[in-house]
């Protein structure tokens, strides 16, 4: 996923393994001139490979503006050799902290502002599997991105990992004009009903969107101009055009993310 308030400087929300292939599928994300990019920087909400494995690609010589939470920054850099890759040269990397309740301005490659802000929500959830055990648990382990446009006024909020539901978190997507929502797994024992598993959907911290207990059910309340499921596991039923699971988030008002998809606010 990419922002931009002007269609010109963009923002990515997390750095997949696929980015690459992700920058070459939207033209808005290509080179405009020799050792240009319109990334004016990458906002990471949590340390798992998904989530910023991408940045190793984005190695080439160009600075690059990273937002995180100082534990995902430790996380990523500690004892990790290949981040020298990111260290080739004076300033290649810029680390900008995303402490949860403070909002930051997003800003262009030359400092100025781009006419968006973000804050970070702590959110339920747990270290990257790779830091188990070698880090201690912070609030910064996992974070969800509320982002303002200045001049509009206009807000979304981005959630892409979610353990369990919180007060704050209901009060990031109330009224928001844009969620991007954790929909990983439709039912908690999804994984464990295929035989791929034996964990279930909590013991890895995402909160399943079926159910009474569901996500679909507990968020209905909550208003939103756009409602989106995101992060969806290639296992869950809604991702079937034709399931009843895809029928029960449409009639909610929810949609289900897909490639290419592009939303104004």
């Amino acid at each position: 996923m990419a922002v931009s308030a002007d269609g010109t400087d963009w923002f990515l929300l997390n750095a997949s393994p696929e980015i690459r292939s992700q920058i070459e599928a939207f033209t808005a994300l290509h080179p405009r001139a020799a050792r240009h990019s319109p990334l004016a920087g990458i906002l990471l909400t949590n340390g798992d490979l998904d989530h910023c494995l991408g940045l190793l690609s984005l190695r080439e010589s160009h600075p690059l503006t990273v937002y995180a939470s100082a534990a995902v920054r430790e996380g990523f850099v500690k004892d990790n050799v290949l981040y020298a890759t990111l260290e080739r040269f004076e300033g290649q990397v810029t680390w900008r902290e995303l402490a949860p309740g403070r909002e930051l301005t997003l800003t262009r490659a030359d400092g100025s502002a781009s006419g968006l802000t973000v804050e970070a929500l702590s959110v339920p959830g747990q270290p990257p599997l790779h830091l188990r055990g070698r880090a201690v648990p912070s609030a910064g382990d996992n974070v969800g991105l509320i982002i303002r446009e200045r001049s509009t006024g206009a807000r979304l909020t981005y959630l892409s990992g979610v353990a369990a539901p919180t007060l704050a978190l209901e009060k990031a997507i109330d009224g928001a004009d844009c969620v991007f929502f954790d929909g990983t797994f439709w039912s908690s024992d999804e994984l464990i009903r295929l035989g791929l598993s034996e964990r279930r959907a909590e013991d890895m911290a995402h909160w399943p969107v079926g159910g009474p207990a569901g996500s679909l059910a507990q968020l209905a309340k909550l208003s939103a101009r756009h409602k989106l499921y995101i992060h969806v596991n290639n296992t869950n039923p809604m991702l079937l055009e034709d399931s009843p699971e895809r029928a029960a988030v449409t009639r909610a008002g929810w949609q289900v993310a897909h490639d290419g998809l592009e939303i104004e606010i």
